[in-house]
């Protein structure tokens, strides 16, 4: 039998040959693969690679960015998964890999992942935090209203809000609440009611819908925007079996729309009977005190010092004449007491008196002023004067003796 040489190939001809007869295979074009993610990794590019397993089996694949932009949840290592893809060659170094188009959990769906993954997310940052709460308003004068313009939530929120607190004023920011840009288009309403100030309580919600129409309030830009808002925020989303993103992130959250409105503010018919039985009490308890006052006064208008002012004058008089009289006592026992303590130390004072000296039969003697009290002081012929009790004489010295008799 002839046998035809075989051609000789490049390892790139034969990796070529056989991608073009995977890609035209029709059963590995398009196809359904299960099995569990391992290597995961996400490029910078946006593409995804990893490697799908089963208890017997591994394959490479790869997502690349324009069908991941597409995902709603985060694949990971150890996730079970169900893909759409085709088979190939990646002709650079022959490996066998799938090609992933599009990608769901197994056994859950990928919306609720989604929901799952960025709960946790959110959580782990502290964005539900209870303690990061605000307080809502008791009687709010502005409120803001995000919602869309034609759906049944707007109504019910005006038509509350209307019957119950009609002085409130109503700021109404119309927005889409489904599709795509919706989360975008709430979060930035917040934004702006938050800069201008416009509004001291938001209500932000929509009606009831499935999970796809309510993902909105399901996506990480809405929830950030509601937990950085300063003013606060009801969540209002859905019927209340419905339960979102929005209203963990919120600082209140409502079953519906209405019981948003219904939260946001008082009864106006409640407050007044409230204003109404307070003002009843006040009244009450100024009766009592007046009451109270009046028999104080009365008690004390029966009282002797009010009813004859004098009395207290009386009795202050009779106290100052009693100090009085006890000061004077007091004044003339001192001058007494000084004056004999005088008349002794006059006595003493006298009896040491030179005058008193004199009156005795003394006499003194001066020479030039001075007083002389020994006879060698003196000189023969010295002119000197003597004192006496009374009268003085001028004398001339005519014989010293020196002598003590």
């Amino acid at each position: 039998m002839y046998t035809p040489t075989p051609t000789v190939l490049t390892v790139t001809q034969l990796n070529n040959y056989v991608k073009k007869l995977i890609e035209n295979d029709e059963y590995l074009n398009v196809f359904f693969l299960s099995g569990e993610i391992s290597n995961f990794k996400r490029h910078t590019s946006g593409h995804l690679y990893m490697s799908l397993k089963d208890s017997t089996g591994v394959i490479r694949a790869v997502m690349f960015a324009q069908a991941a932009a597409r995902l709603r949840f985060r694949p990971e290592d150890g996730m079970k998964v169900i893909i759409r893809g085709r088979a190939s060659i990646y002709t650079k170094d022959g490996s066998f890999q799938v090609y992933i188009d599009d990608m769901q959990p197994d056994g859950l769906g990928s919306l609720n992942l989604a929901f799952e993954q960025l709960k946790e997310k959110l959580r782990k940052e502290g964005l539900f935090d209870v303690s990061k709460k605000k307080t809502l308003p008791r009687l709010p004068n502005k409120i803001g209203v995000i919602t869309s313009p034609t759906g049944a939530a707007v109504r019910d929120i005006l038509s509350v809000l209307k019957r119950r607190y009609p002085v409130a004023e109503v700021v109404f920011c119309p927005t889409a609440v489904q599709g795509k840009g919706a989360a975008a288009e709430i979060a930035a309403a917040i934004d702006l009611f938050n800069k201008r100030r416009a509004a001291q309580l938001l209500i932000v919600g929509r009606g009831g819908g499935s999970l796809e129409e309510l993902w909105a309030f399901n996506e990480e830009v809405l929830a950030r925007a509601v937990a950085l808002s300063e003013i606060p925020i009801i969540s209002a989303v859905g019927h209340e079996t419905d339960f979102t993103i929005c209203d963990l992130a919120a600082d209140f959250r409502a079953p519906t729309p209405s019981a948003a409105a219904e939260i946001a503010v008082p009864d106006i018919v409640e407050l007044k009977a409230l204003l109404n039985a307070d003002k009843e009490y006040i009244f009450s308890l100024l009766k009592d005190r007046i009451h109270r006052k009046r028999e104080q006064l009365n008690s004390l208008m029966k009282c002797r010092v009010l009813q004859n002012p004098m009395v207290l004058t009386d009795e202050v008089r009779q106290r100052a004449d009693r100090l009085s009289q006890n000061m004077i006592f007091l004044i003339e026992t001192r001058f007494f007491s000084e004056r004999e303590r005088l008349k002794g130390t006059c006595g003493k004072l006298s009896a040491l008196s030179p005058l008193e000296v004199l009156s005795r039969g003394y006499s003194i003697v001066y020479d030039k002023g001075a007083i002389i009290t020994d006879a060698e002081a003196l000189s023969e012929s010295s002119e000197i004067t003597v004192r006496f009790n009374k009268g003085s004489a001028r004398a001339i010295v005519k014989e010293i003796n020196n002598e003590n008799q």
